[in-house]
C-alpha cells in the first residue's frame, strides 16, 4: 500500500505527460496532497474548482435517480486533459484523484488505467 503523497509522486513518475497531481477532499474543496510538475498549474486552484465539478454531477445523479459511481471525469482543453478520478474505497469516501495531463504527450487511455491502479494501490 501506497500513501497519498507516495501515490501521487508515482502517479507523475509513470503516467507520461502528467503535469499535476492533487488528493482533493471534496466536501471541503481543499487539497491534502499535491504534486507540482512541469505544468505550472495552482494545484490548490484546481482542487477547488473540480470540488464544484465533482458536487455538481453528483447532484445531478442523485436527482436523475442513478445508483451507479462514478469511474472518472475527463475535462479536455486544447492544450491538456483534466483527470478527476473519485476514490471507491471506503477509507476514500469524500476524496478524489485529480490529474493534469500535456495532451500532446499523454496516453489517455493508458493514464486512465495506470491512475486505476494507483487508486488500487493506495492508502488513505
Amino acid at each position: 500500500m501506497t500513501d497519498a503523497a507516495g501515490a501521487l509522486k508515482q502517479a507523475m513518475t509513470v503516467i507520461e505527460g502528467a503535469i499535476g497531481a492533487a488528493l482533493v477532499d471534496y466536501n471541503s474543496g481543499m487539497a491534502l496532497a499535491t504534486v507540482d510538475g512541469p505544468g505550472g498549474l495552482d494545484l490548490n486552484v484546481a482542487a477547488a474548482g473540480n470540488t464544484d465539478v465533482v458536487r455538481a454531477k453528483m447532484r445531478t445523479m442523485d436527482m436523475l435517480g442513478l445508483q451507479d459511481g462514478i469511474e472518472d471525469m475527463l475535462i479536455t482543453l486544447s492544450s491538456q486533459y483534466h483527470l478527476i478520478r473519485p476514490l471507491t474505497a471506503r477509507s476514500g469516501k469524500g476524496l478524489f484523484l485529480y490529474l493534469a495531463l500535456d495532451k500532446g504527450r499523454a496516453n489517455l487511455a493508458m493514464a486512465r488505467h495506470q491512475l486505476t491502479k494507483i487508486e488500487a494501490e493506495m492508502e488513505v
